[in-house]
């Protein structure tokens, strides 16, 4: 394989850029000339490509967002976009295709390879940790650590005026960050939409720690449950406590990248060019274990996620 293309698409995340970098340098290695196709899939229909050389991903890999840009792109659901998207990719010479993103990405790479014969890699990067087959995402350690930092600012101030703080975390399916956040970060209680809340119980625990001497509580949400004006509402309707919401947002797609997502990026986008110059193609890589796998992207895609109820009773039984 001599020329590859490398795309981010859907949702930003922190190492992406790390990512990038890791991809065009292992590629050069091997002797690949590398395309960089910017803002994902519509890009790739719109053949909009720069040549990526060494000094290309110089002084990226500390910086978050995507050097190459991003877009959600429905032009690629549809027959049409996708022969145009091959067609760019036949008359660029394009041989081989790295897609760095979320669930939606590899559906597209995985129609890509299995339709039309591109052997494509997909590298799992979405703060969302929302795909089953990896222990981890590129990404989600960074927004995690975000959110911790948040919540132990707004710790301070509740417990000065003795609050609650609802603190709205993304995670539209997948609870993982609420759960990581919310656990490393001390809450009291965690709301995801795995688990069906009750707010009598919510109450109750509230005020057995009040009556056990704490005065103030931080209860993280997942807003694919609800936002954090909604929750607080909801719970100042049914207690006398002053309650407080914030919604962290999109600071947690940003921000320099941690040192787990500088590793992980490093070694998804090694594995990555590996496999392609190995003339393999149709794979997602990922860690599981604390090992670097690969795996056929069709099965990947069709994995559901499923949640760590361990760990949410490790919560239950340390948070008050």
């Amino acid at each position: 394989m001599k020329r590859i293309g490398l795309l981010t698409s859907g949702g930003d995340a922190p190492g992406m850029n790390a990512c990038i970098r890791a991809v065009v340098r292992t590629a050069l290695y091997f002797g690949m000339e590398v395309y960089g196709i910017e803002r994902g899939y519509q890009g790739l229909i719109d053949d909009e490509m720069i040549p990526m050389e060494m000094r290309s991903v110089s002084d990226i890999v500390q910086r978050g967002g995507t050097k190459l840009r991003t877009a959600r792109c429905l032009e690629m659901l549809t027959k049409e976009g996708q022969k145009k998207a091959v067609k760019t990719l036949e008359t660029r010479g394009i041989e081989g295709l790295v897609v760095i993103g979320g669930d939606g990405s590899f559906r597209g790479a995985k129609c890509l390879s299995e339709e039309y014969g591109i052997p494509t890699i997909g590298i799992p990067g979405t703060i969302d940790n929302d795909l089953e087959y990896t222990d981890y995402t590129l990404g989600f350690d960074t927004a995690v650590n975000t959110c911790i930092d948040v919540i132990n600012k707004l710790r301070d101030t509740m417990t000065s005026h003795e609050r609650i703080s609802v603190v709205e975390v993304m995670g539209r399916r997948c609870g993982d960050i609420a759960l990581y956040a919310g656990i490393a970060s001390g809450a009291e209680i965690i709301v995801v939409p795995e688990v069906v809340f009750d707010l009598d119980d919510i109450v109750m625990k509230i005020n057995r720690s009040r009556a056990n001497g704490k005065h103030s509580n931080i209860i993280v949400v997942a807003e694919g449950v609800c936002t954090a004006e909604d929750f607080a509402k909801q719970l100042q309707s049914v207690t006398t406590y002053s309650v407080r919401p914030t919604t962290i947002g999109h600071i947690q797609r940003g921000g320099s990248p941690s040192m787990a997502d500088r590793m992980l990026a490093a070694q998804f986008g090694n594995k990555a060019v590996r496999l392609l110059n190995d003339g393999i193609g149709n794979r997602v890589v990922g860690i599981r274990k604390n090992e670097i796998i690969d795996m056929d992207i069709i099965e990947a895609v069709s994995m559901k996620k499923k949640f760590n109820y361990e760990l949410y009773e490790t919560l239950q039984m340390i948070s008050m």
